[in-house]
């Protein structure tokens, strides 16, 4: 790129907040935009005309909302910051009614595939959007071995990459840079957007990380806590046929400490639940847990810890979350912690998870990967001094990333900051009663994240409540409030418990 293009993307992202963008250029022009080790296609693609079977391979959900994009320009480019380095980017283009702001999205597991889902959902609200493979293909971590490069890549470079040419390109398409740009992203995205806060704080003025998973190293051991609890013999497993056995128990342990029986848990760490009370009298039935099962669930229910300084590695699953414990008490370990002691800790595919050392290989683990995974610095202040705002949100009822990983976070940044939780706090985090990881759940789990950023970013209106809904069969069944942590949704006591109407957000009283 020569100093001429550099001096006018730069002056095209600085005067997007107030210039109307021109016509878009043609979207084929775009190939021969002259970028720094990349390599880019472009072509237009006619409303309802996308088809992603030609390209990185996924899980698509069923009937993915294709038929309703409009027509965009689909930009794929590939960026080598490193000889080792291997970044598919897409970059897709309103072709008309662009909103002038750039969205990206985040990625799950260990990525390797590109968003399509979320990357549609955002064009079709107006935005230029922008997501990444993260640099491999396929979600497992067998690209590491030998490729540190591609590791550092996964970890943090490839979103900052695909965040620069994101906005060249939407500056050159529209002859005028993007006047805002947004993070979503939930699980790894989630990690994602806090590690761009950290280390790129220019690159976004708003990011909304769900469920983040920002002490990866620590999060991926306390999977196999888990999976070591029901795993240790066949007399610990727990069938899943017995997880509503457990979860009717928590929840009447729980349910109503809140003043309201809903078959919700608004707050799980104000309730003590011992899964003794469903051990069996006599026998064995679905009912009921063995004193096997027992001591597994209470291991579930408890953080992983050092067994010999007894320090905790990462917080435990709270109740409310039993009905999905098959994701991490399954009958299989969960691949993507198995994935990361084989080929990024150990450098071993034969290793087995049984030999996991709870103090030695904690060390063993944050040496491999601390540096490029965890997000645990809470000093975000170039963030926030540029004005910048963090939404977080995280399931009471996650069954894979414990809720109590968030609010640990959310209360070192509080602290660093030293300016307390009021209005002026740069920073909101929702615990949302019910949900599971990201999304799904018995609890209302589904809210507009992208208008929240929005009014708090570009109308200096900070979230005092978040209108969140559950639909059963694609029917809205109950709404309910969302509460700036710490404070919790109160029933007013008059009127449904299904509408949001009828509750205030109050702080907890202990």
């Amino acid at each position: 790129m020569n100093s001429r293009t550099v001096l006018f993307l730069a002056s095209a992202i600085a005067i997007g907040a107030t210039a109307a963008p021109a016509a878009a250029a043609p979207c084929q022009s775009l190939a021969a935009l002259a970028l720094p080790r990349t390599t880019i296609t472009a072509r237009e693609v006619a409303a309802g005309a996308f088809k992603p079977e030609d390209s990185l391979p996924q899980t698509l959900p069923p009937n993915p909302p294709y038929a309703n994009l409009p027509a965009f320009c689909r930009v794929t480019a590939i960026l080598k910051p490193t000889s080792d380095s291997d970044i598919h980017v897409e970059v897709w283009l309103p072709m008309a009614g662009w909103n002038r702001k750039l969205q990206s999205v985040g990625n799950g597991g260990w990525a390797g595939v590109i968003a399509w889902p979320a990357l549609g959902a955002a064009l079709a609200q107006g935005y230029a959007a922008a997501a990444t493979d993260t640099g491999h293909v396929a979600n497992n971590a067998r690209f590491a071995p030998g490729h540190p490069e591609k590791l550092v890549d996964y970890g943090y470079r490839a979103v900052h990459e695909m965040t620069v040419t994101a906005k060249a390109v939407v500056a050159a398409y529209y002859e005028s840079g993007a006047a805002l740009a947004y993070w979503n992203g939930c699980s790894t995205g989630g990690r994602q957007g806090l590690m761009e806060a950290l280390r790129y704080p220019a690159d976004y003025d708003g990011i909304i990380a769900g469920a983040p998973v920002n002490y990866r190293t620590h999060q991926l051991i306390g999977e196999l806590w888990i999976a070591k609890a029901v795993h240790r013999d066949t007399a610990h497993y727990i069938p899943p046929e017995k997880y509503a056995a457990i979860h009717q128990a928590a929840l009447a342990a729980c349910d109503a400490r809140d003043g309201l029986k809903d078959g919700l848990i608004d707050n799980p760490t104000t309730c003590r639940f011992d899964p003794k009370v469903i051990e069996c009298k006599s026998g064995d039935s679905p009912s009921c847990l063995t004193p096997p099962q027992v001591e597994a669930a209470r291991q579930i229910y408890s953080p992983s810890a050092n067994p010999r300084t007894k320090a905790e590695i990462f917080p435990a699953l709270q109740p409310g979350s039993e009905l999905s414990w098959g994701g991490l008490a399954g009958p299989q370990p969960v691949f993507e912690a198995v994935d990361f002691f084989q080929y990024v800790v150990k450098n071993d595919p034969a290793w087995d998870f049984h030999t996991l050392n709870f103090d030695g290989d904690v060390a063993l683990a944050d040496r491999a990967a601390a540096d490029l995974f965890n997000v645990i610095d809470p000093d975000l202040k170039p963030f926030f001094d540029r004005g910048g705002k963090l939404l977080l949100y995280h399931g009471w009822s996650d069954q894979l990333v414990a809720p109590l990983n968030s609010i640990n976070y959310y209360q070192s940044v509080i602290r660093t900051l030293g300016t307390g939780q009021g209005d002026a706090s740069p920073i909101r985090l929702f615990m949302m009663p019910g949900m599971t990881h990201c999304q799904g759940g018995e609890g209302p789990n589904t809210f507009d994240r992208m208008s929240v950023i929005e009014q708090w970013v570009e109308h200096k209106q900070p979230p005092a409540r978040i209108v969140a809904s559950h639909a059963t069969n694609g029917t809205v069944d109950r709404t309910r409030p969302l509460c700036p942590y710490p404070q919790v949704a109160r029933y007013t006591g008059t009127g449904s418990i299904d509408d949001a109407a009828n509750f205030v957000c109050k702080a907890e009283s202990r």
